[in-house]
């Protein structure tokens, strides 16, 4: 298992691990029309966008692509594991690597937590500082977390 930065070639392989997670798990938690703004939001162009700007890295294991993690500044923007990988530790693994990059220039991390990643980032020490919510379409709202970590002691 490896993370490392993503390049170029790996858009194709990115977009379909966040989409996939998106559309298999979200259903759980969401209305459509809050899993179509997910899905709009982590579409191709805005992952391509971020990784010409150095913001990407991807999980590796067996050659293939199980995860993906994105921050920019001390923001975790998009952190994403295969269906079928979750639960074993992958998600963790690459929001350790996203800390411990942040680390090098911050001394907190936040993110915006989804309903069906909160129980994560709380394992992992981050707290609720704020309940938000964000009108989509057809009157249906998401409802999700901003968590916050301090990185001193990671």
């Amino acid at each position: 298992m490896e993370y490392i930065k993503a390049t170029e070639k790996d858009i194709e392989q990115i977009l379909m691990v966040v989409q996939d997670t998106i559309q298999t798990i979200y259903p759980k938690y969401y209305p459509k029309e809050v899993v179509d703004f997910f899905c709009e939001l982590h579409c191709k162009e805005n992952i391509a966008e971020d990784i010409k700007n150095g913001f990407v890295g991807i999980l590796r294991n067996d050659n293939m692509i199980v995860g993906t993690g994105s921050y920019k500044d001390n923001h975790i923007t998009r952190v994403y594991v295969k269906p079928e990988y979750q639960g074993k530790g992958y998600g963790s693994y690459i929001m350790q690597c996203l800390e411990n990059e942040i680390s090098l220039k911050y001394d907190t991390v936040y993110l915006d937590a989804s309903l069906p990643a909160c129980h994560l980032y709380e394992k992992r020490g981050y707290k609720t500082t704020e309940h938000r919510r964000w009108n989509v379409e057809n009157g249906k709202i998401l409802v999700y977390e901003v968590m916050v970590k301090s990185l001193t002691n990671t």
